[in-house]
């Protein structure tokens, strides 16, 4: 539901003090969490609780709401693609036709017969998934679902470490004692005091500038354990 061709909305998982702006089209609706610990403003994009600000206790909800209009291009294509991953995983069944997205780009999947050697790849701007020799219709869907995890896993795994590597000294974060990739339920990612960080693989499939946004974010917790 909502105004605007994105449908940008907050889903508040409770009722609470909230606001909303116009960009362009789009109505963009924010709830506001305060706090008397809080020095700066925050803005996130929850799957759960949309769009949420975080911010002192004395700031203006005009000020609030100049600062999510001057956010609104990447609260929009946060949304986007949080739309986008809850509107297809669902009813995936794994067959030729399907769209995919691999760092923003939407890719075609084509399924060719089984053969020896199975394998994914990309291919002329189609996923291209040769499955194990199976029989009937669900084996095979079990096995492409399988090798499409297994290359975007090891997609993640590659680029991961890379835009780790970039940010890193950046944003000032100290030495970075392992990259992991994980199959994390209800996060994109995570970091633990030893310097560790854990990614979902699944974040591979988000344009780059939010990959990078979430690579970030955890690198800046190695320096700020908090959302301070």
């Amino acid at each position: 539901p909502g105004e605007g061709p994105l449908g940008a909305v907050v889903r508040a998982t409770e009722p609470g003090e909230s606001s909303s702006i116009r960009f362009g089209n789009t109505a963009v609706h924010y709830g506001i969490r305060r706090s008397s610990r809080r020095t700066t403003v925050t803005v996130a994009v929850d799957p759960d609780d949309g769009v949420l600000l975080t911010a002192p206790e004395g700031v203006a909800v005009t000020q609030l709401d100049a600062v999510v209009r001057a956010r609104a291009p990447w609260i929009l294509e946060r949304l986007r693609w949080v739309e986008q991953t809850e509107d297809t995983t669902p009813t995936r069944e794994f067959v030729s036709g399907e769209s995919y997205a691999y760092l923003g780009r939407t890719y075609r999947l084509r399924v060719t017969p089984p053969g020896p050697a199975p394998g994914c790849r990309l291919d002329a701007g189609f996923l291209v998934v040769t499955p194990a020799p199976a029989h009937g219709p669900a084996p095979r869907a079990a096995s492409v679902r399988a090798l499409l995890e297994q290359w975007f896993r090891t997609r993640a795994a590659d680029r991961l470490p890379e835009r780790v590597a970039h940010w890193r000294p950046r944003v000032g974060a100290p030495d970075v004692d392992d990259v992991l990739v994980r199959a994390q339920q209800k996060r994109w990612a995570s970091c633990d005091a030893r310097g560790t960080l854990r990614f979902n693989w699944r974040i591979i499939g988000a344009p780059l500038r939010l990959v990078d946004y979430v690579v970030a974010h955890e690198l800046v917790h190695l320096v700020h354990p908090d959302h301070s």
